[in-house]
């Protein structure tokens, strides 16, 4: 066993650290496509030295301390798997909130709060496979927004283990005018600034009713000024979604934009209509609410040698429809594209999100990885050119970290010197968010 190995067995015990080939192979990558491809190939490198299974704060505050203090860090990573912190521990019926472990998988979550007659208002496309202490991490939005907001509206307090192995925790209040926000300060942070070992969250009693209408619009820009009517004087329906029209007709056949609405149903068929919408019924919605989780596997684009991925991107109303056609115009330069579409799936009273989806398929399969980097790499500088977010929902990682300093500007100091002081060492999540080295090289 590594010296980083047995030094957490001593803190920590044989059952909660593992260097088993298994063990370390299934911690190896994410689920990213080029990981999928660069494995297929023989090219996937590096993978954790140890993975370690805490069971609480304290023994991640543990295992923190060792990486940080006495043992030789290994070359390759330390992986805190935080699964088996997986609790409900409380939920709140008068004040109307729950506290979860930071490792608790968001469908779990949502199912022990509907126990109670509640809901979390949080579905993330990928509500089985995440957690709750990564949604605060990431600032994940989910699917039904609109309504209950993003995870930073949703999160009320959260516990961290900083880099030092000291232990935050943020008090629980419904607001505070007390100084800036440090629980603003994880969220986003992506494990570069702590982990996340517990989160309070608000709860939603389950509604009465649901009510679900669509409407087919002449253009994409009809469908986003209906959305910007809808929400500019306050409807907030659940779900508030439009389809381009490659994207409409993948999802729907010969249906279009979907909407789930209760209480707001009447304002939001008027704006439709006044806009050139014209009723489909409730069935699209059905079948989304339905389906809206099944998505194809990355073998099932690679075994047919072609490449897929999504970029979620966002601006203000006046600039959306813009970004739009410059996104999807920059990503059908790619050579071998075969779709470059969009959809819009979280708006505000000032703007939207636009999530595009692209799938290319190379003359020859062994430029996939340079094409699509060619990809991302047009999405963003368009998106940035447009003045959007390189990132609505999905968070930076390694893949937009180079583009981050374009982005904040002259914010991004701030973000590096508090970096540089929770983390001086560096340790936590090395690479992601923060480019490691300066200058580094575009996607391209």
């Amino acid at each position: 066993m590594s010296e980083i190995g047995q030094t957490l067995v001593r803190e920590l015990g044989a059952d909660r650290v593992a260097e088993d080939a298994a063990t370390l192979a299934a911690h190896r990558t994410d689920y990213w496509i080029l990981a999928h491809l660069r494995a297929r190939q023989g090219r996937l490198a590096g993978g954790p030295a140890c993975v370690v299974r805490p069971r609480s704060t304290a023994e991640v505050a543990a295992a923190v301390r060792a990486v940080v203090g006495g043992a030789t860090p290994p070359d390759r990573s330390l992986v805190i798997d935080l699964s088996a912190m997986n609790a409900l521990l409380e939920v709140h019926d008068t004040a109307l909130y729950a506290r979860a472990q930071g490792g608790l998988l968001g469908g779990a979550y949502e199912a022990a709060v509907r126990a109670h007659g509640y809901t979390g208002g949080h579905y993330p496309q990928s509500i089985d496979r995440s957690t709750v202490g990564g949604w605060v991490a990431t600032r994940a939005a989910g699917q039904f927004s609109t309504r209950y907001g993003n995870i930073e509206d949703l999160c009320l307090g959260l516990e961290a283990v900083l880099p030092s192995g000291e232990v935050v925790r943020t008090a629980l209040v419904p607001r505070a005018s007390a100084g800036p926000s440090v629980r603003e300060i994880f969220l986003g942070s992506e494990g570069t600034l702590g982990v996340i070992t517990e989160v309070t969250l608000r709860l939603h009693p389950l509604p009465e009713r649901r009510e679900l209408a669509s409407f087919a619009f002449p253009t994409f820009h009809d469908g986003l000024e209906a959305m910007r009517r809808i929400v500019r004087v306050g409807w907030r329906p659940a779900v508030l979604r439009l389809y381009d029209a490659p994207e409409a007709a993948r999802n729907f056949s010969a249906w279009a934009t979907a909407g789930l609405v209760d209480g707001e149903l009447a304002a939001s068929v008027a704006t439709a209509t006044a806009l050139g919408g014209s009723a489909v019924g409730p069935e699209p919605v059905a079948h989304w609410l339905e389906h809206r989780n099944v998505v194809p596997s990355w073998d099932f684009f690679l075994d047919r040698e072609m490449v897929a991925d999504t970029i979620e991107v966002a601006a203000t109303w006046d600039r959306l429809g813009a970004l739009h056609t410059a996104v999807t115009t920059a990503l059908g330069g790619v050579d071998g594209m075969l779709v470059a579409s969009g959809h819009s799936s979280h708006c505000y009273a000032q703007g939207a999100n636009i999530y595009f989806t692209f799938v290319l398929k190379p003359a020859d399969f062994a430029d996939a990885e340079r094409l699509y980097l060619e990809s991302w790499s047009r999405a963003l500088r368009a998106t940035l050119d447009g003045g959007g977010t390189i990132s609505h929902h999905h968070g930076i990682g390694r893949l937009r970290a180079s583009w981050l300093a374009e982005e904040l500007g002259s914010a991004y100091p701030v973000l590096l010197a508090l970096k540089r002081t929770l983390d001086p060492a560096g340790v936590m999540n090395p690479g992601a968010l923060i480019a490691e080295t300066a200058g580094s090289v575009r996607l391209t």
